[in-house]
């Protein structure tokens, strides 16, 4: 076979592996839903029920690039998905909270899938195609969307335990696909004696941790809403779990399939015009997701009139497919910003900052749960969005905004103040 079509076959495989990974990754957005029914689980427990796997698949990204770099993709992606098969299995056999909980993280290595591909794709093309070949990866953050698709049929058919079982047999079938039709190349292999504690060490620098931040809201937050949107659904507008999942893979299709748009907007129009827009978008989304199912009173000239607002359940679909676009192109062009500024540093940078993203997606779900146990109101998870979306801007306005041309102390020799 020739390099090229080497490169092909690994990002195809690379792809899959990566889709796979991901549906398995949010496996609790579906399956939560019974077991908390069945636990009599709180919406703070099911928060973190949902975002434990998260947990470990972020921690352990910043090792596994480095891994990466120093053994191949080929090798780290195999053996990482043959670790995960047992424990997706037993999940089918857990029966208390604290199982679920603990053999959660181990399911969630398969989380860190993402920072082993996208070094071990983007060795195999030149450099004006690796922005591209990265996108299509990246792409495999669909799989959320596909859990959506797959997980609810099997709960409502045989039940949730059906769900890990068949997880466990695609993953070890992904695994073999894998090893099949991937390739190594030694003269890909970079000798690391990068350290975590050293990457920890950029984060003293400050637009490392802007980044950081911006990538908290669009990856940590798709993440989040992931797994939280079809538990949403059931209970603000009582659907069945698989209306509700079809309805919520409106947000997650679009923003795992758009990512390769985003990185070549990004390429054209610059990584800050992009993130700009991505962050107003979604401000704008999150502030008409916010508001509640409000009965208003007035004292009119006839009488009390009751007025009700709040968005039924297509205005809200519209607006999470919006926000799922405005997510997709974020998170490639934070990414962009990353490959701008950092060209000589980008393997630690792009991990300290995917680390976050994924942090974000812990630490999101179970603020969720918190609020909605603390308020009652279920559209507060997206105030809390809106809140983080909100210092996003002011932060991005500051330092960068500002300092531009036509907003900036310059701006006065444009005739612009």
């Amino acid at each position: 076979m020739t390099k090229k079509g080497q490169a092909l076959s690994v990002l195809m495989v690379s792809t899959l592996a990566f889709t796979v990974c991901f549906m398995v990754w949010m496996m609790f957005g579906v399956i939560g839903i019974p077991i908390k029914k069945v636990l009599g689980l709180n919406a703070t427990e099911f928060g973190l029920l949902t975002a434990t796997p998260v947990l470990t698949g972020s921690l352990i990204r910043v090792p596994l690039g480095i891994w990466t770099d120093k053994y191949g993709g080929r090798i780290v992606m195999t053996i990482l998905m043959a670790l995960t098969v047992p424990a997706i299995w037993l999940m089918s056999y857990a029966t208390a909270y604290w199982h679920f909980l603990v053999i959660g993280l181990f399911v969630g290595l398969a989380g860190g899938a993402f920072s082993v591909g996208t070094p071990y794709v983007a060795r195999w093309f030149p450099k004006n195609q690796q922005g591209f070949a990265m996108g299509v990866y990246g792409a495999g953050n669909s799989g959320a969307a596909v859990n959506k698709f797959v997980a609810p049929a099997l709960v409502v058919a045989f039940g949730w335990a059906m769900v890990p079982q068949v997880y466990a047999a695609i993953m070890a079938a992904t695994v073999v696909l894998f090893w099949i039709f991937s390739h190594s190349n030694p003269a890909h292999l970079v000798p690391s004696n990068t350290k975590f504690s050293d990457q920890l060490k950029s984060l003293k620098d400050p637009k490392v941790l802007k980044y950081c931040q911006y990538y908290s809201i669009v990856f940590g937050g798709y993440v989040a809403l992931s797994l939280w949107m079809v538990q949403y659904y059931v209970g603000e507008f009582g659907l069945d779990i698989r209306s509700a999942a079809l309805l919520a893979a409106c947000f997650s299709l679009p923003g795992g399939v758009l990512r390769a748009a985003g990185g070549w907007m990004s390429d054209k129009w610059g990584a800050h015009s992009v993130t700009w827009w991505v962050l107003w978008v979604s401000w704008i989304c999150l502030f008409l997701l916010s508001y509640p199912q409000t009965d208003f009173t007035v004292a009119t000239i006839t009488g009390p009139k009751t007025f009700h607002f709040g968005l039924n359940i297509y205005a809200f679909t519209g607006l999470m497919f919006i926000l799922g676009i405005a997510f997709a192109f974020g998170k490639a062009s934070v990414f962009k910003y990353i490959s701008d500024d950092y060209t000589h540093n980008i393997g630690a940078i792009s991990g300290i900052v995917g680390l976050a993203g994924g942090l974000g997606g812990f630490v999101l779900p179970i603020m969720f749960g918190a609020l909605m146990d603390f308020t009652g109101i279920r559209s507060s998870a997206f105030m809390l969005m809106y809140g983080v979306v909100w210092v996003s801007l002011i932060w991005m306005y500051w330092t960068e905004v500002r300092r531009t041309e036509l907003l900036g102390k310059n701006s006065a020799a444009l005739g612009l103040q």
